[in-house]
């Protein structure tokens, strides 16, 4: 006698189309790998037969020399763990702020109609006109750098999340409302429950925009990070160190986005 809880096994359909997903994943994996190991070696290539100025261009046995020599003394690590640093705590304070902004801005219909065409213009503000003049409040420093990454990516995510909460199940919140719940109920019962998947996918975007505004931070305020190597190697003329620190800046944003999907598939919707 089956017990009600057992879980009935799959199908031999159900087995057939999980083994062709991950005969799927394993195809696109490798067409991702040997397209990179292509263009590397297609790079080393061009620049090795001249066809390319390895000086102007690089090449990826430059760009892996100019790292190695950098991470004997230890100095690659310095510049990226102060990018690094300098992001996260960017892109944490970007979605405690935006959270809480469109939370307050949900609950008060009147504040949200005054403020979004303010929001709107704020958004489309090039962040790197502001850069100047967060210096000169905020001083040459690290605050001006994590504001000026912020100021990136905060005003975008806080639209976002407000159309998000004023999509959210009209329904349900009827019924809370109607056994008596208060704005509070709606807001843990419903409101952020349901927007759960919104704020982690804002989230992945919110990553890659704190990185883009960390750089241009540092490429005016910075005596270290990945910004200010590339802006003293394009001052120098050094391309192996400038394509390097944008390859590694193409690693953080990947890894970045790898680490929110990962918290994304252990959070129950």
């Amino acid at each position: 006698m089956k017990h009600p809880n057992d879980i009935p096994s799959p199908s031999p359909r159900q087995l057939a189309y999980l083994a062709a997903e991950r005969r799927h994943r394993v195809r696109v994996r490798l067409v991702r790998g040997m397209l990179l190991i292509l263009f590397l070696a297609l790079w080393e290539l061009l620049a090795e037969l001249d066809i390319i100025d390895s000086f102007i261009f690089s090449s990826p046995g430059r760009i892996l020399a100019c790292f190695l020599q950098m991470a004997a003394d230890g100095s690659i690590f310095l510049h990226t763990g102060v990018t690094l640093l300098e992001t996260l705590v960017s892109f944490l304070l970007t979605v405690v702020i935006a959270v809480a902004l469109a939370v307050l801005l949900w609950s008060c219909r009147s504040l949200a109609e005054v403020l979004e065409p303010y929001l709107v213009m704020l958004n489309s503000l090039p962040k790197s006109a502001m850069a100047p003049l967060l210096i000169v409040w905020l001083g040459n420093g690290m605050k001006t750098i994590i504001a000026a990454a912020v100021s990136v990516a905060v005003f975008g995510s806080v639209m976002t999340l407000l159309t998000g909460f004023t999509q959210t199940d009209t329904d349900k919140i009827r019924l809370i409302t109607s056994l008596g719940g208060s704005r509070r109920d709606v807001l843990t019962k419903v409101l952020i429950p349901a927007s759960v998947p919104l704020i982690i996918s804002n989230m992945k975007v919110s990553a890659g925009l704190c990185l883009v505004g960390v750089i241009i931070g540092e490429f005016l305020s910075a005596r270290a990070g990945l910004g200010y190597l590339i802006i003293y190697a394009s001052q120098v003329f050094k391309m192996d160190l400038l394509v390097m620190s944008i390859v590694i800046l193409c690693l953080l944003s990947t890894l970045l986005y790898r680490l929110i999907a990962v918290v994304e598939k252990h959070v129950n919707f």
